[in-house]
């Protein structure tokens, strides 16, 4: 089922229609809160998983998290709408975690407990599915694994990705398909164990 979910670049049942993130971004926009409260609902894993693909270490993610969102309330207005909230949203998430990088200098590993926060709660995946995403995913290079992470847990397209990363398309699409194949060979190596 993992694989499955990697392979089809299936988005968590919680994902929405870019049209209905653009209208809560427009009440957001305009101060209503509940329109920022769902909107953090619908967004929060894309945005928690980028930040820790990056990050590393799962407090720093939280906090990377909480200040996007307040970043997104205060800039909210100065959206146009594109067809590309998520996108948008990420961009954000992922300047700030790269301003915090630039900072701190971190280098901390990610620990293994992390990985479980990364999905949805209610995403498709088993406690079996999370415990070898974890593994897996720590055998990723930096890069791999925001790849992956964007495409798996954010559902976003190869070229989107492509743009918020700031890689040619080619450049993307080679490092998910490695990394697609190292996540194979690991779970094949792990479910033989």
């Amino acid at each position: 089922m993992l694989m499955s979910l990697l392979a089809t670049g299936a988005a968590p049942a919680t994902a929405s229609p870019s049209r209905e993130l653009e209208q809560l971004l427009g009440g957001v926009a305009a101060g209503d809160r509940d329109s920022l409260a769902e909107l953090y609902s619908r967004t929060r894993a894309a945005v928690y998983g980028l930040a820790l693909s990056y990050l590393k270490n799962g407090q720093d993610a939280q906090d990377i998290t909480q200040d996007t969102f307040v970043r997104v309330w205060e800039k909210a207005g100065q959206y146009r709408p594109q067809g590309k909230p998520l996108s948008w949203m990420l961009a954000i998430a992922r300047n700030l975690a790269l301003m915090k990088l630039r900072s701190a200098r971190h280098t901390d590993l990610l620990p293994d407990e992390e990985w479980v926060l990364v999905p949805a709660p209610d995403s498709p995946l088993t406690a079996e599915d999370r415990h070898l995403l974890e593994l897996a995913v720590n055998a990723l290079a930096d890069e791999e694994r925001r790849v992956v992470m964007l495409h798996a847990v954010a559902g976003l397209k190869h070229r989107e990705i492509a743009d918020l990363l700031e890689m040619p398309l080619a450049t993307v699409l080679s490092k998910y398909h490695r990394a697609l194949k190292k996540l194979n060979n690991r779970l094949k190596g792990d479910g033989a164990q």
